[in-house]
């Protein structure tokens, strides 16, 4: 098991590439199963939580290649299994996101109960709810998803009681294959759900409206393979937009698209930084120190879950008070305890952290909970006097390709190390 440490206090300054987007090329590979053939995917990611996915697709007897400059090939052609066993789906929820394209294509899957990041209730009972709509039939046993759709899969009009972008991504594959037209209300916006609807598109299938809350997919279309190009890591990019911030540097973010990231420019903006984008770019000048912002996070296009630890890390040094709001899950706050360590002065109640910003971090000695936690206390311990340790930085390696080099190159002294103390 390998840490990340950081020697803070150096105004960080440079380029920074982004890579292909984790949460977008997750659903682009389940999306394989929807029909035989070979798919060719570029800019994809080398993450902990792709590996997971093509190993995932490799039991379902798909040939995956992995080329260099971010290609894989995926060839589908004899797809016969159709069950996703626990040892790999417990690393990663996204796993849930096979069950839909199975029914379409099989008539049946079966998926051990998916984990992933500790960070509070993420269930998929939505998803079930939707493909009983359709016609499925779902039973749990000894820890597994059953679902079986013996006469194919009928479109229908499906609400989602709670916004989900995994289930709409599941439902909107599902419906690919199903008799008819399905309809999802209260659907995800998400850049991701509207890239795959593009891909889904591009396969020969029908799915209009995606980015509003209601997507209608007209099924029964015949699917072919199709070359695609990940989008860009709208997270990642955010996430170097804090590290600029919070250092007082200059990054130019380079392979962006800064129409995904409104929302954190906006407030980034707010805290002090200057920014100015182009087509593709986004260049970040951070302030002497961060101003205090309250930010809450809601469904895109709002501010996204996913960067309110990398933003709570920037306000722990604001000259003032802020308030963050979590209203997406419930249990996002791990990492406070952890920034505490470093002299950050936070108070949870309730969804709420009420932070009074300090002068200066302190390195310590911290341990990373989930994905976005391990990005966070980086991102603090980029600023912090002293060293940093972060442990436990396998979460970080699921969501981010290459972190430490990628920072070393803009003036970061920052190494992995093997952590010989692994408690």
């Amino acid at each position: 098991m390998d840490k990340i440490v950081i020697e803070g206090g150096r105004r960080l300054e440079g380029e920074i590439k982004i890579a292909g987007a984790k949460n977008a090329a997750l659903p682009a590979f389940a999306a394989t199963l929807l029909c035989p053939g070979k798919f060719v995917f570029s800019n994809v990611p080398d993450l902990r939580d792709m590996d997971t996915m093509i190993a995932l697709l490799k039991v379902m007897d798909a040939v995956v290649e992995k080329h260099d400059g971010g290609v894989v090939t995926v060839n589908t052609e004899n797809i016969v299994h159709c069950e996703a066993p626990y040892d790999l789906v417990r690393t990663m929820r996204a796993s849930c996101l096979v069950l839909g394209p199975l029914l379409a294509r099989l008539g049946k899957s079966r998926l051990s109960l998916p984990g992933g990041c500790a960070i509070g209730e993420r269930p998929i009972n939505l998803h079930l709810k939707g493909f009983q709509s359709l016609g499925a039939e779902i039973s749990l046993e000894e820890g597994y998803v059953n679902a079986a759709a013996p006469d194919g899969l009928t479109g229908q009009r499906v609400y989602f009681d709670l916004v989900t972008v995994t289930g709409t991504e599941n439902l909107m594959m599902a419906a690919t294959g199903a008799k008819g037209t399905t309809v999802l209300e209260n659907a995800a916006r998400e850049p991701e759900v509207v890239f795959l609807a593009d891909m889904l598109n591009k396969m020969g299938a029908d799915v209009r409206g995606a980015g509003t809350d209601k997507i209608t997919i007209n099924g029964g279309k015949e699917l072919k393979p199709a070359e695609i190009a990940i989008i860009p890591d709208r997270v990642e990019t955010g996430t170097f937009m804090a590290v600029s911030a919070i250092t007082g540097g200059f990054l130019k973010i380079v392979g962006c698209h800064p129409p995904h990231v409104e929302a954190v420019t906006l407030k980034f903006i707010e805290m002090g930084c200057k920014i100015s984008e182009g087509p593709d770019w986004l260049e970040v000048t951070g302030p002497a120190r961060p101003r205090p912002a309250d930010v809450e996070t809601n469904p895109y296009p709002s501010f996204p879950t996913d960067m309110q630890a990398q933003a709570m890390a920037v306000l722990a040094v604001a000259d003032g008070a802020s308030v963050v709001t979590e209203s997406i899950f419930e249990n996002r706050y791990m990492h406070v305890a952890e920034m505490r360590r470093m002299g950050a002065n936070i108070l949870i109640k309730g969804k709420n952290a009420f932070i009074h910003g300090v002068p200066s971090l302190s390195g310590a000695q911290v341990m990373a909970t989930d994905l976005r936690a391990s990005a966070s206390l980086i991102v603090a311990g980029l600023a912090a006097k002293g060293k940093t340790h972060v442990r436990r930085v396998y979460h970080l390696d699921r969501g981010y390709e290459r972190i430490e080099e990628k920072l070393r190159k803009v003036g970061a002294k920052i190494t992995r190390q093997p952590d010989k103390d692994k408690k």
